[in-house]
């Protein structure tokens, strides 16, 4: 019997056969072979009708996927633009980014080794290369080759997210002075807002030393030419002593926070000089955020947004764009923030604009496309979705999947020129469906235990499920 208010593509076994100790969407159960084969992508890709398989559990996909290495530095010439210093190149950075990995005892324990490039990826790299080496990049046919996806070498991905943020222009010989432009001015705020007041102090004093007569004998400030806004124990509002007690609290919150980013990830914990040099990057990074945005400053969970894009940039083979990822992704950082940035303000947690009225819209998405559930979620178990959906939207999901399929879910929402909100719920909707039979199945609290830790799914057919959900354009 087919449901009502459910798409016809949902009105298959794939939705609506009830949960059995066999059932695809469970992680537990071992690898079928007998399983309904996989449908090539292309296939997919061409015909819009076509229903989606039963998604069957393949056998490598884990938590602990290793991210995307680097490939060696000297598989394939560079693309160099003759009027800027900015090139995209086709090998990647084999220096210290190859310490770029997971945790060895869990590779050990996978057992997996990095996949060769498939041929879809290997066209779809030839495109973009051809595609970024034009005089003008056309943006709309980026967004539409980066919308399925990335491939995970060449160094690609650092230049076209930059793109697709608007941090790059799409005139190849404006990059250069548009970059040198945006580094030098995140070099002054760095300079201006990371000194504390001690350095400021003595700036102030050799600054009124050198205006004085040469005369006239140089010696430090006396106590009545301190003003009062430059005393330690001073509580005025304009008081830098007393902004920078303010700041102390929120750069400890960073500190910890950042320390605690990826402690799977040689890139960002350890003790090796390359990961603390990126845990400062990282730190700098929130902090002048913070004192530029005194609205918002900082929120517990930043740090999980900014890491992608520091990882992605910092990791550009070439080494003129890796040395300033920092100034890079602070920007870039911003610019998505501030699709965003609403989120993170608690005033507006009520408001039209605020966390609870997006996630409003993901139940009411669900409803429009899987009344069924819907309807099992919320009024019959009673799972608020702010019990998992808080950290699905506020965090871009960089908690629910491995840090390879983050970058890729990434690609999806970077390149939707709609902007990345109304991507994301579609997402976070087709993540409910997928695994609909077993949420069919549950109670409040088995329900609650499995969308707080998302079961291992194909990247590929959550982001094909996802666009179906897409509205249909009325002409």
């Amino acid at each position: 019997m087919v449901k009502k208010n459910v798409p016809d593509w949902l009105n298959s076994s794939l939705w609506s056969t009830s949960p059995s100790s066999s059932s695809s969407d469970d992680p537990s159960q071992p690898y079928s072979p007998s399983s309904k084969p996989a449908v090539s992508p292309r296939k997919i890709a061409s015909d819009p009708n076509f229903e989606p398989p039963v998604p069957v559990r393949p056998p490598t996909v884990t938590r602990e996927e290793q991210p995307p290495p680097p490939p060696p530095r000297s598989q394939k010439p560079e693309i160099k633009d003759k009027n800027s210093r900015t090139s995209i190149s086709s090998n990647a950075n084999s220096s210290s980014n190859s310490s770029i990995d997971k945790d060895e005892d869990r590779d050990g324990e996978n057992g997996a080794s990095p996949a060769s490039p498939s041929a879809e990826d290997i066209t779809k790299q030839a495109q973009l290369l051809t595609e970024l080496s034009k005089k003008v990049v056309n943006v709309k046919e980026l967004r539409k080759i980066a919308s399925q996806g990335l491939p995970d070498g060449a160094g690609i991905r650092s230049t076209v997210w930059k793109l697709l943020l608007g941090y790059l222009p799409p005139e190849r010989s404006h990059w250069s002075s548009e970059l040198a432009k945006k580094r030098s001015q995140y070099k002054n705020f760095k300079d201006e807002l990371l000194m504390n007041p001690s350095e400021i102090t003595r700036k102030l004093e050799k600054s009124a030393i050198d205006d004085e007569p040469k005369s006239e004998s140089r010696c430090v400030l006396s106590r009545s030419e301190i003003t009062h806004d430059e005393h330690p124990l001073s509580l005025g509002k304009t008081s830098i002593w007393n902004q920078f007690f303010q700041d102390s609290e929120i750069i400890e919150q960073i500190d910890r926070d950042v320390k605690r980013t990826h402690p799977d990830l040689h890139f960002f914990s350890g003790d090796s000089s390359f990961a603390n040099s990126n845990q400062e990057a990282l730190k700098s990074i929130l902090i002048v955020f913070a004192k530029l945005n005194p609205g918002i400053r900082y929120v517990q969970g930043m740090n999980e947004i900014l890491a992608p894009l520091y990882y992605v940039f910092k990791s550009d083979p070439d080494e003129e764009m890796a040395a300033c990822a920092e100034a890079d992704t602070f920007f870039c950082f911003v610019e998505l923030l501030s699709g965003f940035r609403d989120h993170f303000c608690q005033q507006l947690d009520n408001s039209v604009v605020g966390i609870r009225s997006t996630i409003t819209k993901l139940s009411q998405l669900l409803k429009e496309h899987d009344e069924e559930l819907w309807r099992h979620l919320e009024i019959t178990t009673k799972v608020n979705p702010q019990f998992y959906a808080f950290r699905w939207i506020t965090l871009l999901l960089t908690q629910e999947f491995n840090f390879a399929d983050s970058l890729h879910i990434w690609d999806t929402l970077l390149s939707d020129p709609e902007g990345p909100q109304e991507t994301l719920l579609r997402i976070c909707c087709a993540m409910l469906i997928l695994i609909r039979r077993r949420l069919l199945a549950g109670d409040f609290t088995s329900i609650l235990k499995l969308l707080q830790h998302y079961p291992p799914t194909n990247i590929r057919h959550l982001l094909y499920v996802a666009n179906k959900l897409r509205p249909v354009p009325t002409c």
